[in-house]
């Protein structure tokens, strides 16, 4: 048996979660969405909403992390210690909720899982992924190329094991540790023959105005939302990224993908 994965950490991720839901069941993926949620947050007002569109929710305790490793961790530690240059983060997103997805690997009822972040939608049927080996991630891939041997979690193929899931919390507070971009710094150092996924996997907005020539619709499965949410009421790149925004809320809406919009005409670099 496999199965999708995602967690939804706080309330705010809620449209995100269904937008992803909508996009498996609109691409007929063969395997569930299990949703992870930490039993500290209030579902009530949710969970319906989220099973209906078909999601299998699973309430889990927060990681046993000690009180130094998430000061270290929290958003306001985390952007003094190493700043986000490139984007915004919205002010609802907690990065120590990142660690959360390694919950993940307790699902041994599944012989193989694909987790993908709350802030993506899938485009096209990525049933294959299940076919992948274990641990694969894409490359963090939305500036240049350079980026190329760096991991981004959003989405990943995993095997869960008890006895993995017991490495990782033990290698992941080790004393003084320090992983300045979370669960990716994490994840890269634990697998560091991890297996490069192609990019369409995991289609970083930015790709649609930073390098347009790796914007290839035609060939992308899963587009993700790093940094600025689709549902947030406004932000600096909306103009920017308006197709991308009207995809995301016609998948929500309407459960419909639709085309994957061309790529912008012009390459326009952020500051580094």
């Amino acid at each position: 048996m496999f199965a999708y994965c995602t967690l939804l950490a706080n309330p705010h991720y809620v449209p995100g979660v269904v937008a992803l839901a909508r996009s498996l069941q609109a691409v007929r993926a063969q395997a569930p969405l299990i949703v992870l949620v930490p039993k500290r947050m209030d579902l009530e007002a949710s969970r319906p909403l989220l099973e209906r569109h078909g999601c299998q929710v699973r309430t889990v305790e927060t990681l046993p992390l000690s009180a130094q490793f998430c000061e270290r961790h929290r958003s306001a530690a985390i952007r003094r210690a190493a700043p986000f240059m490139r984007g915004i983060k919205p002010a609802f997103h907690e990065t120590l909720d990142n660690f959360l997805k390694l919950r993940c690997w307790e699902l041994t009822e599944f012989e193989k899982i694909v987790f993908v972040d709350a802030d993506a939608v899938v485009v096209r049927n990525v049933d294959r992924l299940f076919e992948y080996p274990d641990f694969g991630a894409c490359p963090n891939l939305y500036q240049s190329l350079g980026d190329f041997n760096r991991m981004n979690s959003g989405v990943f193929v995993a095997t869960p094991s008890a006895a993995v899931f017991k490495h990782l919390l033990e290698r992941l507070d080790a004393p003084g540790a320090f992983w300045p971009r979370t669960d990716q710094t994490f994840l890269e150092t634990v697998f560091p023959d991890w297996s490069v996924l192609p990019h369409w996997y995991n289609t970083l907005q930015y790709l649609y105005f930073n390098q347009p020539q790796l914007w290839i619709p035609e060939r992308i499965q899963i587009i993700h939302y790093q940094y600025e949410k689709p549902w947030m009421a406004d932000h600096p790149k909306r103009q920017l990224l308006q197709p991308l925004i009207d995809l995301w809320n016609r998948i929500h809406d309407e459960g419909e993908i639709g085309a994957v919009p061309m790529p912008a005409e012009a390459s326009e670099c952020l500051s580094a």
